[in-house]
């Protein structure tokens, strides 16, 4: 069941990850954790179980770049689907978010109906 599905999401504003965990909520998906940057993030990964990683790209420590390739590189974490978040529009990042294997990728300022077709569409795609 969709919903079921345990969010990680990643971002170095609190305020952001407070927007995210609420859009998620609002669109059925109630259990999400909190990272402040891709190495925090890489830790609760490595620690708990979780099934879809919401992640903003401009972050100190580890970038959402280097989170990516750190996730896709380890074979516990690899099938994992990855959502780029950020606001930078720029093509290069959409290519190498692509190249990079995430899931999908949204530019901010969002609505709760981008972000819900995007995991909704991800769900689908993967079959979670």
């Amino acid at each position: 069941m969709a919903n079921a599905l345990r969010f990680l999401i990643v971002d170095d504003f609190s305020t952001m990850r407070r927007i995210v965990r609420n859009l998620l909520k609002e669109s059925g998906f109630s259990d999400a954790d909190e990272a402040e940057d891709g190495v925090a993030a890489l830790n609760k990964l490595r620690a708990s179980k979780f099934d879809f990683v919401v992640t903003d790209i401009n972050m100190p420590n580890m970038n959402g770049f280097q989170l990516l390739t750190e996730i896709k590189q380890d074979d516990k974490l690899k099938h994992l689907p990855v959502l780029m978040v950020t606001a930078e529009a720029r093509k290069e990042d959409i290519v190498a978010a692509a190249q990079g294997g995430a899931a999908g990728y949204i530019v901010k300022p969002f609505t709760k109906a981008t972000l819900e077709e995007k995991v909704n569409l991800i769900i689908k795609k993967l079959d979670l």
